[in-house]
């Protein structure tokens, strides 16, 4: 967290929210559960980025010791922390878009995968966005836990989840600049508890 801060002293005023959701991502792990992230345009990169950190060995090397996998491909691997960014469903959001109501996209991704156990993550620079917003609730519905990651205003997404980090900025472009320290954090901060 110290260099977090030193390197983007703007994210100090976060610095209770960012702990807490830490917090929550190994509670998350430790509890058996899985972490689900979704977003609009570049929160919907950002949704893929943070699975891709938790998926494979991000700082640290993560050696795989599970011997039910055979050995020539236990080598190969590299240990997971169980993740799925809802824009990556390409198929059957497409397919939900053209049936059903836009808005619900991610929410009917969540009411499938989400169990009491996991952690949703909803990026929103506004935390007003429909769709993230509806998956929030449906999240909190099914017993999920919520970390927002939104701009410094007060909105939906702050009302519903259980930790809302506020980037200290509203332009979109800004707020989307200080979630990528944020989260690299919080993914290499929980790699280091179970990998290091």
């Amino acid at each position: 967290m110290r260099e977090l801060l030193e390197r983007y002293p703007a994210l100090t005023e976060c610095r209770e929210d960012i702990e807490k959701a830490a917090e929550l991502l190994i509670e998350t792990y430790n509890e058996g559960g899985k972490v689900l992230c979704c977003g609009n345009g570049g929160s919907a990169s950002d949704s893929e980025h943070i699975v891709g950190e938790l998926m494979k060995g991000f700082m640290l090397s993560r050696k795989v010791t599970d011997e039910n996998i055979p050995e020539d491909l236990r080598d190969k691997l590299q240990g997971a922390l169980p993740a799925i960014s809802l824009p990556s469903q390409t198929s059957v959001l497409s397919a939900f878009v053209n049936d059903c109501d836009p808005e619900m996209i991610y929410a009917q991704l969540v009411y499938g995968y989400a169990q009491g156990n996991d952690l949703l993550i909803a990026l929103s620079t506004s935390g007003n966005s429909k769709n993230v917003v509806a998956a929030a609730r449906v999240a909190k519905a099914v017993g999920a836990k919520v970390i927002a990651m939104t701009g410094a205003k007060e909105s939906k997404l702050s009302e519903i989840a259980d930790v809302c980090i506020k980037a200290p900025e509203t332009e979109t472009y800004k707020v989307q600049e200080c979630h990528l320290p944020i989260y690299h954090y919080l993914c290499a901060n929980t790699e280091a508890k179970f990998f290091k």
